[in-house]
């Protein structure tokens, strides 16, 4: 029997038979629906029977655990079933779906394990990716691999994207693919701004504006925050004033009870304040709201490909983000939401979120791309092209781990492809396997994947974690963290097939596991430096001293902060540096020492960046020297390097070029460019340099000089000319600037006697900016244009000359005076 979707009065019923007339001939469709449509829940019941279907799944896919288990509850209820019938779902560790199962609500990286398995996707006739804005790392992964499959594989899958706030013009584009908007039923939404707030102060703020909406408006109110030590404080301050209203908090860690608690009405009728992070602003309905409070800050996971870390960074939110949560408002009824911050400060945020892609460890996408046998990622359709620098990263992070050759995936890479974690966590968990581990790896590997279950004031080191987990299984203790914490354990023994370990914890082997999940964080005691380490990346990290780690001469680290030139460990092991040998490695470095002011070689024995032992060589390899020499003038070059006034007047010549005549070719000769690619043009200049005394004897000028073929100089020349012949036959200097600016020719006002026209070059199309000066060189009057100068504001100028400078002419005709150098008799 068919589902009726039109016994719902929702509004993406006036749009479903446009979207079954656009699925029966076309394969990708894009839908924008607001908040409240129907469309995560009533379009793919609508869709479930068509023919093109042919028997064949609809995959749905979410971006947040709680809103796939909810959607497909919903869906499940409607139908009259229990969830894992009809209407199932995968999330992570959690499945419910069966044989008759015809719609799956799936996580976004479970759709790419699926697709890892069956690069067809067989049993699957549509793939819906709901609520896209979000632009996380997997969805667009999933998109590019659905793509992918539908244009070599399986042209008769559907793909549909839908979302509330969607950058329709660039998607349809992108993929060749009508749109269809739903206007949706949404409530009007009153938007008050309060000014500005302080984000040092943002738990205190944000209770006083739920306050002031408790005190004058209706309903249930929807709290934005960004992160869950926010939500605490800010519960904290409420608890002590508001003694009749339920307070929950609601963000991704939470308990799946409470989540639920969150979105249900009170049992006993109060009125309600849900503190929440942006998992609130998606398919999520929660009952009664009517306010909305959002202060305008979400946090999210940045990528340093340079540290190869990520930290979590507060970031404002963009104005799709905010329309998505004002939207929350006006679910159900018309809705007041207040804004944290100014009308002024709203028309300066960016209009959409900046896709996860672009900040992101790219090492899983790279290895999923592996696993496709796609070497080169940018063959795939990419809404937003993932980072060359986060790839580079990716690649060598996947190299050390062995799950790459040459860019190839290995049988290594395979194993761990198959492992649902992250790459290094896979690495890891293998290779316990191999020197009988694996029941430590599975805890190390759950302690890493979630929120520390320890407050900081513990310390950081990782075995406490492990001994509490340990403690817990055993019965000694309730801890809700450590409950969630040993669910995952349990999964991957169950994936591994081993039992339970509650035996005591060897801090030796815990860290040696890690070095095989992070051997770039192999960390050496800086000596002299209590509490401050070395990493084998070459990076410095510190904990407290006060830490019982804080002695330690060697650790694995495995949770760290990159912050200003120093990074903060958050969890660490000690580790035994026999253990370490067969990392040991004989090199040659050639290095160029600031300190010193030169090249410095030796003959090391090292640990990644991590110098155990150091020999000075005298005559280093020459391929070294020049490596270390163009590599510290990519840096510092511009400080290296003879950049004198001709060097610079000589770039802002071609720069200002670049500018003006933009379809001629001219080069990027600016700094940055030079610098990045100084070993293609002064690399043959090196051969005698040992010391920075040395690179300024380089004659920049004629070195950059011969960037330019002959032709190039010669309409250099005629172009951009580096000086002017003015009517007094002195030859002046044009000074011109990086920006494309009017060149300057600043010339003492006498010279220029009989001239009517401002001088102008690059074939007459850019006049010059006249500075000019008196007998004594100071400026008198700056202008481009010359003729209005002589007949409207030279007679001011020469009464204030005739009393500076008597015995120079100052004639009440410039027009027919003839120009002069110097005094000229009266």
């Amino acid at each position: 029997m068919s589902f009726n979707s039109n016994s719902f009065q929702l509004p993406i019923n006036d749009i479903i038979p446009d979207i079954q007339t656009h699925l029966i001939s076309g394969n990708t469709l894009i839908i924008s629906a607001p908040p409240g449509a129907g469309k995560s829940t009533l379009l793919p019941m609508a869709l479930m029977d068509e023919p093109w279907l042919a028997g064949k799944k609809i995959i749905m896919l979410e971006p947040r655990r709680l809103a796939a288990r909810t959607i497909a509850m919903r869906m499940a209820s409607l139908l009259g079933d229990e969830v894992g019938q009809q209407v199932g779902y995968r999330v992570r560790f959690d499945t419910r779906v069966s044989q008759s199962t015809r719609i799956e609500v799936v996580t976004e990286g479970i759709l790419t394990r699926m697709l890892q398995s069956d690069n067809a996707l067989e049993g699957v006739g549509m793939v819906m990716f709901d609520e896209f804005h979000e632009r996380s790392l997997y969805a667009d992964v999933a998109l590019a691999l659905c793509r992918e499959a539908q244009q070599v594989l399986r042209s008769d899958m559907r793909i549909v994207i839908m979302s509330a706030t969607l950058d329709m013009p660039q998607l349809t584009e992108l993929l060749n693919a009508p749109a269809i908007q739903s206007e949706g039923k949404q409530y009007p939404v009153e938007v008050i701004y309060t000014g500005a707030r302080d984000l040092m102060m943002l738990p205190e703020m944000t209770a006083r504006t739920i306050l002031k909406a408790i005190e004058n408006d209706e309903g249930d109110v929807l709290v934005f925050l960004p992160g869950e030590g926010e939500i605490r404080k800010t519960q904290e301050i409420l608890k002590r004033q508001l003694t009749n209203i339920a307070i929950h908090p609601l963000y991704g860690q939470l308990a799946q009870g409470k989540q639920w608690a969150a979105l249900q009405p009170d049992r006993n009728g109060r009125r309600k304040v849900v503190l929440a992070t942006s998992i609130a602003e998606t398919s999520l309905t929660i009952e009664g709201v009517k306010v909305v409070v959002d202060c305008g800050f979400g946090r999210t996971l940045k990528f340093d490909p340079g540290t190869g870390l990520s930290r979590l960074t507060t970031i404002e939110i963009s104005k799709d983000s905010a329309d998505q949560r004002a939207g929350r408002a006006g679910r159900l009824s018309p809705g007041k939401c207040y804004r944290m911050w100014s009308l002024a400060d709203h028309h300066r945020l960016a209009d959409h979120r900046e896709a996860e892609i672009v900040t992101s460890d790219l090492a899983s996408l790279v290895l999923d791309m592996a696993q496709w046998g796609i070497h080169d990622v940018y063959q795939l359709t990419w809404l937003t092209p993932p980072p060359k620098g986060h790839l580079a990263q990716a690649f060598e992070t996947l190299h050390d781990l062995e799950a790459l050759d040459h860019n190839k995936i290995t049988p290594h890479g395979r194993k761990m492809a198959a492992l649902p974690c992250h790459p290094r966590l896979a690495h890891l968990l293998i290779m316990a396997q191999e020197i009988s581990l694996a029941a430590l790896a599975t805890d190390i590997a759950a302690v890493l994947e979630e929120r520390d279950p320890l407050p900081r004031e513990v310390g950081v080191d990782i075995n406490l974690r492990i001994e509490a987990l340990r403690k817990y299984r055993a019965g000694k203790g309730d801890n809700r963290a450590l409950a969630r914490i040993e669910k995952i354990a349990d999964s991957y023994r169950k994936i591994i097939k081993i039992e339970v370990d509650n035996t005591p914890v060897d801090p030796f082997e815990t860290g040696m596991l890690l070095v095989y999940a992070y051997p770039e964080r192999i960390a050496c005691a800086r000596p002299g430096n209590n509490a401050q380490f070395q990493l084998s990346n070459g990076s410095y990290a510190m904990i407290s001293h006060k830490d019982n780690l804080a002695h330690e001469p060697w650790l694995a680290v495995a949770h760290l902060d990159a912050r200003d030139g120093q990074g903060k460990i958050f969890l660490a092991s000690p580790l035994n540096p026999k253990d370490l040998a067969p990392m040991v490695q004989s090199q040659d470095t050639v290095i160029w020492d600031r300190r010193k002011g030169g090249i410095v070689a030796t003959s090391d024995l090292r640990i990644g960046s991590i110098v155990l032992q150091s020999k000075p060589i005298q005559s280093p390899n020459n391929n070294l020297r020049i490596k270390a020499i163009t590599d510290v003038i990519k840096k510092e070059g511009d400080l290296l390097l003879d950049f004198n006034d001709e060097v610079i007047q000589w770039q802002n010549r071609i720069l200002s070029l670049r500018r003006w005549n933009p379809s001629e070719n001219w080069p990027d000769v600016s700094i940055s460019a030079l610098m990045t690619t100084n070993e293609i043009w002064l690399t043959p200049y090196f051969e005698q340099v040992k010391k920075a005394e040395d690179l300024k004897k380089i004659d920049l000028l004629t070195v950059l000089q011969n960037l330019l073929d002959w032709e190039m100089q010669k309409k250099l020349d005629a172009l951009a000319p580096s000086s002017l012949t003015v009517p007094s036959g002195s030859k002046i200097k044009l000074l011109y600037h990086a920006n494309g600016n009017n060149p300057v020719l600043a010339v003492r006002l006498q010279e220029l006697f009989g001239l009517a026209e401002t001088p102008r070059i690059n074939k007459g199309q850019t006049s010059v900016l006249l500075h000019l000066l008196s007998p004594g060189f100071k400026p008198v009057q700056i202008t481009a244009d010359l003729r209005s100068f002589w007949d409207k504001t030279y007679f001011e100028v020469k009464k204030e000359l005739r009393i500076r400078y008597p015995k120079h002419v100052w004639p009440d005709d410039p027009w027919t005076e003839q120009a002069v150098r110097g005094v000229k008799k009266k």
